[in-house]
């Protein structure tokens, strides 16, 4: 069967606490089972889509079942992840739109 959506924005990874020791906060969002491989990854933090942070997206990947993945990565300054509330990605496709679960900052480890 035809899947025309990202099945899975499962995996929201927050920044490990090393890296926020180094002063850098990167967070990666993981589509998996997604196909065909046109939607695109966006961030929204704090319920915004501001521009004040760098953003680049993985090459797409074909799997062995056909489907396809691919992962999105946000960096920010580990001085202002430390100011964020919450981190949601989400996938676009023309108006279907799939939004991952919340990454609250006050629920992962600090550093």
């Amino acid at each position: 069967r035809t899947i025309n959506s990202p099945r899975a924005l499962e995996h929201v990874l927050p920044p490990s606490s090393e890296e926020l020791q180094q002063g850098t906060a990167t967070i990666t969002c993981l589509a998996n089972k997604g196909f065909p491989s046109d939607w695109s990854l966006s961030w929204k933090v704090d319920g915004s889509g501001s521009i004040s942070w760098e953003e680049s997206r993985s090459p797409v990947v074909l799997q062995n079942d056909g489907l396809y993945s691919w992962s999105s990565t946000l960096r920010l300054p580990a001085d202002r992840w430390m100011k964020v509330g919450s981190v949601t990605c989400e996938a676009t496709q023309g108006c279907q739109a799939l939004v991952s679960e919340p990454l609250m900052r006050d629920q992962c480890p600090q550093s």
